[in-house]
């Protein structure tokens, strides 16, 4: 079934105008609207799939993070960069964890939430690195990769209520949050969940960015209708506020520029122009660098206000 929405999911505005048409090159080759906030500015897929038929739009091996494929040049390329992206994430974490020690917070509890872990890639390595982890994935077949990598029974859902020992130090959203139908609520329950002076690290694609805007309709990023949301560092913060959270910091993710760039080359091309892709994504990153970090994708670092 397919749901409209009647109001932002950031302001409650209920005024939109078009902001692009883009097909799904994935899955069901379906063209998708992507809409944009007359109020805030905020870009959204709108009609989207409801939750219980947005599975099939994921029934794909060429959808990487629930089925670890190797097929392809392309796929291949975006395991060999995983594996230094997980070391820079492991980095990161043990980094942000230093920090909470340093407010007088008395914590030696190294707890940690992926949220839409995937296939368990990131909790594997945070697990053989003295993290007590816990990830979350509605996806059966990707929970149970993840269970078996992490030797945890990994959620398909948040539970109702954890005790105050049992919240987290660190939760981690990896490019999930653009995926989630209840955005506000997940917000919510992820702050109650998060222990005081804690972080959340929230990856998401900058509609933004230089490469969406040379590939426009063909930028992989959009990515619809799995891509609920069409993120830019000023309407993140606008939901961040209202849900009474603080940004810290953004951190480019500079290897995604290239990786989107094959993709968006194939899609608009019907073949992956290497070398093109390559100086795509060399030109948006540094274009980037002198326009207020807005590189193809960004960690933003949060705490609670």
């Amino acid at each position: 079934m397919i749901e409209k929405l009647r109001h932002c999911p950031v302001c409650d505005h209920n005024q939109f105008e078009p902001f692009l048409d883009c097909q799904d090159y994935t899955v069901s080759q379906e063209t998708f609207t992507i809409v944009e906030c007359k109020n805030c500015g905020f870009r959204f897929t709108n009609p989207r799939p409801d939750e219980d038929h947005i599975g099939k739009y994921y029934a794909s091996e060429d959808y990487i993070s629930h089925s670890d494929t190797h097929k392809g040049l392309v796929n291949q390329v975006y395991q060999v960069a995983r594996q230094y992206t997980l070391r820079n994430k492991l980095r990161l974490i043990n980094k942000l964890h230093r920090s909470i020690g340093q407010t007088g917070l008395e914590t030696t509890a190294q707890r940690i939430l992926d949220y839409g872990c995937g296939t368990g890639s990131f909790l594997e390595v945070c697990f053989q690195n003295g993290w007590e982890v816990q990830g979350l994935e509605p996806d059966p077949k990707a929970r149970e990769i993840a269970s078996r990598r992490t030797q945890t029974s990994i959620w398909e859902s948040l539970p109702l209520d954890l005790a105050p020992s049992e919240k987290f130090e660190i939760i981690t959203l990896w490019h999930v949050l653009e995926h989630v139908h209840q955005l506000r609520d997940t917000l919510d329950q992820l702050r109650n969940i998060l222990i005081k002076d804690g972080f959340m690290v929230i990856a998401l694609p900058n509609s933004k960015s230089r490469d969406a805007a040379m590939y426009s309709r063909y930028w992989a990023a959009y990515d619809v209708p799995r891509h609920l949301y069409h993120f830019t560092p000023e309407t993140f913060a606008k939901l961040l506020e209202r849900h009474q959270l603080r940004l810290v910091k953004k951190l480019p993710m500079f290897l995604d520029a290239y990786y989107i760039s094959l993709l968006s080359e194939k899609y608009e091309h019907q073949s992956s122009n290497y070398f093109q892709a390559i100086w795509n994504g060399f030109r948006s990153n540094q274009w980037a660098r002198k326009h207020e970090c807005n590189y193809s994708s960004l960690s933003y670092l949060v705490q609670k206000l």
